[in-house]
C-alpha cells in the first residue's frame, strides 16, 4: 500500500524528468504498481482509512509521484453530474483536445505540494484520451470539466511538468481569455 511517506515532493528530480513509455502487454510488475496508484487515491477519499494510516486526499496520482518515472497515472473523481471517473491507464496521452480552455476557480493542488500556491491553471475544457487499461487494452476517453482538468494535471506529470508552471507569476489571478471557470 502506497502512503504518504512514498510519495516524493516537489524539487525531487524524478518530478521534472519525462517519464518512460511502459511496454505493452504490461508486465505484472507493472499492473501492481499502477493498481496500488488508484488504491491510493481510493482510500484518501475514504473518511477512515486516510485518518487511519495519514493520508491526505486527492483525486489523481502519477507513477513519477512514487519515483517511478514510467507514464502510467490513477484517476478517481466524480464530475458535476456525479458520474464517477475511476480509471487506472498505461501510456495516456492527450490525443486533441478544444480550443477553448477552463480553469479551477479554487485553484490546483498536488500530493507532492505541500504548501498552497494560488494562482488559477489554464487548462483545455475537453480532451480526448488514448491509453491502455491495467490489461493492455487500448481505452479511449472523452473528458470536459473537472474529470479533463485531473487528467491533463497527471499527464503533466508524466512530462516532468507541474501545475504552478502555468500559474501567471505576475497575475496568478488573471483569469485566462474566454475560458470557462470551474467551481469545485
Amino acid at each position: 500500500m502506497i502512503t504518504m511517506k512514498d510519495i516524493i515532493r516537489e524539487g525531487h528530480p524524478t518530478l521534472r524528468q519525462a517519464a518512460e513509455e511502459v511496454a505493452m502487454p504490461p508486465s505484472e510488475e507493472d499492473k501492481e504498481i499502477l493498481k496500488s496508484l488508484l488504491e491510493y487515491i481510493k482510500n484518501s477519499q475514504d473518511p477512515q482509512i486516510s485518518q487511519q494510516y495519514g493520508l491526505r486526499g486527492g483525486v489523481g496520482l502519477a507513477a513519477p509521484q512514487i519515483n517511478v518515472p514510467k507514464r502510467m497515472i490513477a484517476v478517481h473523481t466524480k464530475d458535476t453530474n456525479g458520474d464517477t471517473y475511476s480509471y487506472a491507464l498505461f501510456n495516456p496521452k492527450i490525443a486533441s483536445h478544444s480550443v477553448e480552455k477552463a480553469y479551477l476557480t479554487s485553484g490546483e493542488g498536488c500530493l507532492s505540494v505541500d504548501r498552497a500556491v494560488p494562482g488559477f491553471v489554464p487548462r483545455y475544457a475537453r480532451i480526448t484520451v488514448k491509453a491502455f487499461d491495467i490489461e493492455g487494452k487500448p481505452v479511449k476517453l472523452r473528458l470536459k470539466g473537472f474529470p479533463a482538468i485531473v487528467f491533463q494535471h497527471e499527464i503533466d506529470h508524466l512530462n516532468g511538468i507541474m501545475f504552478y508552471d502555468y500559474i501567471d507569476e505576475k497575475d496568478p489571478f488573471k483569469e485566462p481569455e474566454g475560458a470557462t471557470p470551474i467551481e469545485r
